[in-house]
């Protein structure tokens, strides 16, 4: 949702430290950065990644404008200014990075890559906060929608929580987000213009509230939606509600076609209503939930023998309440040296705030039941072996069978600035998904408790960074 300067949305070092570079003469310097997570989101077993096909219209018009200059001619650091030929480098700046990336709808894991940026120095260090910004949010939201999704077993879900997300972009990302984590329509209907997600959405209280009577509300409202009696009946009293519900829909010989809790205690009061409508001839109607929902409520419902149809997620949904933030990260890894690539490291007290030096890519491993593992390794030395240091069982050594198949996460998105990804619809992107969640073991989906998959860096490849840990370390 383009409505600003796309180079302008950064923080303010990411163009102290350009400044830097180009006035000690390292802008054009080759350099290689990488975008991952540190943990498992909602302390759940995976995360989906989301956001690329935004990340590629922003960058497809990444130029600074003439405003923008002149916006950043007036900024001092105290005596100091942006010198304008610094600006007019800006000015004249064209993106031409390399981008490879996991495309949407990828099960990823903490440490491994989700974006590789290879280019100039002073560019690829500009793109860290608008790539954080995009990728960090939408892998976050789709991976909650993805587990919400699986609490309902089957159920349709639907995302509309555009009234509490944080500010209208983080509505509209947050429906796309949904939507590619497997919510089945969202109440947004600017998303539903823009991205092609149905949209669904029928009453609220107000409606039942501007008429002297529940069953007033409902007649009037079945007067003029006859084919969509779909009522909210819980405004006053949801057995009374429900019963207006009826009456009105027999009285005018309408199809009733569901009611909508969204208070109360939701196990009971749907078995209620359920049985209400079944006595009625409404064995077809269908019962909607909402009221602050998430996937720990939804498989406690279930777990109750609740009987609801449809489940509506709005709040918990489109803020990741649970986990507001994904903790993505964005590091050097390697610059150029006199032509060729040296390899960088970030060194911390916490070792999972160490970096991973070098040119990273994922191999996932595979066989004709699914997948097996996945290992980090160099491209600047290739996969030599199938051994690798596994992240989820204390680093220790495994070994995968040199028969398997496998295939490389991160796909060319762009070259030289162009872009060689074209695109996928959201319907494209939720296809591969649903695949992917057939190929992975069970118990990876787990709200509680998941089946860690396993995955690593490779045995050479974590020689190596052992390595250059004790030559920085000294």
């Amino acid at each position: 949702m383009k409505t600003f300067s796309t180079p302008m949305f950064t923080d303010l070092y990411e163009l102290t430290m350009a400044y830097g570079y180009w006035k000690l003469g390292m802008a054009d310097k080759k350099s290689v950065f990488h975008l991952f997570f540190r943990k498992y989101p909602f302390q759940g077993g995976y995360a989906i990644a989301a956001g690329l096909q935004t990340m590629i219209e922003y960058l497809e018009e990444y130029q600074f404008t003439a405003d923008d200059l002149e916006y950043l001619s007036g900024l001092t650091f105290g005596a100091e200014k942006f010198d304008q030929k610094f600006l007019d480098f800006l000015g004249n700046m064209k993106f031409s990075c390399d981008i490879d990336a996991a495309p949407e709808g990828t099960v990823v894991f903490p440490n491994q890559p989700l974006v590789r940026v290879k280019g100039p120095l002073l560019q690829a260090q500009l793109l860290e906060s608008l790539l954080l910004n995009i990728i960090n949010f939408q892998s976050l939201i789709a991976t909650k929608a993805s587990r919400v999704v699986y609490a309902a077993k089957g159920d349709p879900v639907i995302e509309f929580g555009m009234r509490r997300a944080q500010g209208v972009d983080g509505g509209m990302s947050a429906s796309r987000a949904a939507y590619i984590g497997g919510c089945e329509s969202t109440s947004n209907t600017l998303a539903g213009k823009w991205y092609g997600i149905p949209v669904r959405g029928t009453m609220a209280h107000s409606w039942v509230m501007a008429f002297e009577g529940e069953k007033e509300s409902f007649s009037s409202y079945a007067d003029v939606y006859p084919t969509n009696l779909f009522f909210l009946i819980d405004t006053y009293d949801t057995a009374l509600g429900a019963k207006n519900a009826i009456d009105v829909s027999v009285e005018k010989s309408q199809k009733l076609k569901g009611v909508r809790l969204d208070s109360g205690e939701l196990a009971s009061l749907s078995r209620l209503v359920r049985r209400m409508m079944d006595e009625n001839g409404f064995s077809d109607a269908k019962i909607m939930a909402s009221n602050e929902l998430d996937e720990h409520l939804i498989k406690d419902l279930k777990r109750k023998k609740a009987c609801i149809d449809i489940w509506g997620v709005g709040t918990n949904l489109v803020t990741g309440k649970e986990q507001p933030a994904l903790d993505g990260v964005y590091k050097l890894s390697a610059i150029e040296e006199k032509g060729e690539f040296r390899d960088v490291i970030k060194l911390s007290e916490q070792m999972s705030k160490t970096s991973y030096p070098g040119i990273l890519q994922v191999r996932r491993f595979f066989d004709k039941s699914g997948y097996i593992g996945d290992i980090i390794y160099d491209v600047e030395s290739s996969l030599h072996q199938n051994t690798f240091a596994d992240f989820t069982d204390s680093f220790s050594f495994k070994d995968l069978s040199a028969d398997l198949e496998s295939r490389d996460l991160l796909v060319p998105v762009f070259r030289n600035g162009k872009n060689v990804y074209g695109s996928s619809s959201l319907e494209e992107i939720r296809r591969k998904l649903a695949k992917e969640w057939k190929l992975f073991p069970k118990g990876v989906q787990k709200l509680k408790k998941p089946a860690f998959y396993p995955y690593g860096i490779e045995k050479q490849f974590y020689e190596k960074m052992v390595g250059l840990m004790k030559k920085r370390g000294q």
